[in-house]
């Protein structure tokens, strides 16, 4: 998909969404219909985003019919849709402008003053603790976010001020093709090979993003590749773990949540001036960073220190990130988001604080996209070190097609070789999967479930199934 034709957003459009349902277009579709504009859209299934997108007025059938294009201005779709899908075909034949997402995303940008929050990890909640921010100041901020925010029950919004918030995706390049102000950019790490073919290739492709901001750029020095590139760029920096102009000291968790002390530095390395202290409702020193980042930021806008404390204490983080989903007989229930060696590691490192009374953490991990974990399943070989015992199920595809011997094996291997005693069972269908954690976990047990893909409906099935068990309904 692609176009010469700029796609005005200003004039009131009609335009129909191919996979409407997905996270990041129902967002797209959401805010769109917000603006003014006519909106449809087709998904292969029903689903509560789905309803919720025709509650506010989008047209949205299901299954794909070539004649919901007809009359339309524009159609946009995720990579994740074919070429070949019917709808897009039509598009073409009769003349509408086809858009990619990131070409949707980058013309809804350039209507407001759009702030854009990049990096491997981190994304949803560091664009959601800045999102808090802005509201707190009154600045009425839009934003496309890929995630639901607790407390907004939604993760896109577009609102009366002159700012928008929006993730900038590195997955398929959307991060270098969006018009922005100002950034942050959390981290850089391996992933999405399958796009960049090269780790190398990512990082350049992170130059490119920053050196296309016009406006403030924030970053995260704690992580190498970003202190490299950052050397040479005038960017705001912030770190725990390495000088930076905003640092963070007596980070303490407790109670589920964390606390620390902000300090700004004139010189980068010089002993910095005490901002004061912070207190998140968000466990682990991921999220300490992230909202480091949003302060660092915040501030360069003019947002005082006091306004970005009130509320990040009051933020109470995104869906499917450290989510208490229940508790059985003792097991408490907890399902996150994180598929990628280093989010494991930072959501295991995170399970246990001082008041924490878990007897054992277990781990469920299912792998995400046949291409991916071709190319780095072995990094996954000493992310669940902080776990008690681990279970790996197969992969997720996420519309990738499998390859032959790619499998969550590949995963059980890795970790094996490294860690040849690990507590570690493999059960990669649904049914194993639910019958070995019905029967393994017990009281005292913390079970965190982890993947980007049908995952996030196992702790209900394990609970459902160790009721059973017990005779009870």
């Amino acid at each position: 998909m692609s176009s010469a034709v700029e796609l005005d957003l200003a004039i009131q459009k009609r335009i129909h969404v191919v996979g409407v349902g997905g996270p990041g277009m129902s967002a797209i579709a959401q805010v769109l219909c917000e603006m003014g504009h006519q909106v449809s859209g087709s998904d292969i299934k029903n689903s509560e985003t789905i309803e919720r997108l025709r509650e506010i007025g989008v047209a949205i059938n299901i299954g794909h019919d070539a004649g919901a294009v007809h009359q339309c201005d524009a159609v946009t779709a995720s990579t994740a849709i074919p070429a070949t899908n019917i709808e897009l075909v039509e598009a073409l034949t009769v003349r509408a402008v086809v858009l990619t997402r990131a070409q949707m995303l980058a013309a809804i940008c350039k209507q407001k003053q759009s702030i854009g929050v990049a990096g491997t990890h981190g994304k949803t909640t560091t664009s959601s603790m800045l999102m808090a921010v802005m509201r707190a100041a009154q600045l009425q901020p839009s934003f496309i976010i890929g995630g639901e925010v607790r407390g907004v029950g939604s993760g896109a919004s577009w609102d009366s001020g002159a700012h928008l918030i929006v993730e900038a995706d590195e997955s398929d390049g959307t991060h270098e093709q969006l018009p922005l102000v100002a950034a942050i950019v959390t981290n850089i790490d391996v992933d999405h090979l399958d796009h960049f073919a090269t780790f190398d290739n990512v990082v350049s492709s992170f130059a490119r993003f920053i050196d296309g901001v016009h406006g403030p750029r924030v970053a995260c020095v704690d992580n190498q590749s970003l202190a490299q590139l950052v050397v040479s760029r005038d960017v705001i920096t912030y770190a725990l773990h390495a000088p930076a102009k905003f640092t963070a000291q007596n980070v303490k968790f407790l109670e589920g949540g964390s606390t620390f002390d902000v300090l700004c530095h004139e010189v980068v390395g010089d002993s910095g001036v005490e901002l004061g202290p912070v207190r998140l409702q968000l466990r682990g020193e991921h999220n300490v960073s992230n909202a480091l980042g949003v302060i660092a930021l915040a501030m360069s806008f003019g947002i005082g220190f006091d306004v970005c404390v009130t509320a990040l204490a009051q933020f109470s983080g995104v869906a499917r990130r450290f989510d208490h989903r229940g508790a059985d007989d003792g097991v408490v229930f907890v399902d996150d988001y994180a598929h990628l060696p280093t989010e494991i590691s930072a959501v295991l490192s995170s399970c246990t604080d001082a008041s924490d009374t878990w007897s054992r953490v277990v781990a469920v991990f299912q792998p995400n996209r046949f291409n991916r974990m071709q190319t780095m399943s072995d990094a996954y070989a000493d992310c669940f070190t902080q776990a008690d015992h681990v279970v790996i199920t197969d992969i997720y595809s996420s519309g990738t097609s499998p390859i032959a011997g790619v499998t969550g094996k590949l995963v059980v291997d890795a970790v094996l070789r490294a860690h040849p005693t690990a507590s570690l069972s493999w059960k990669p269908t649904r049914a194993e999967l639910i019958q070995h954690l019905a029967e393994e976990l017990r009281s005292g047990d913390l079970c965190v479930s982890m993947g980007c893909g049908d995952i996030e409906t196992l702790p209900d099935e394990v609970i459902a199934a160790r009721r059973a068990i017990r005779g009870v309904s």
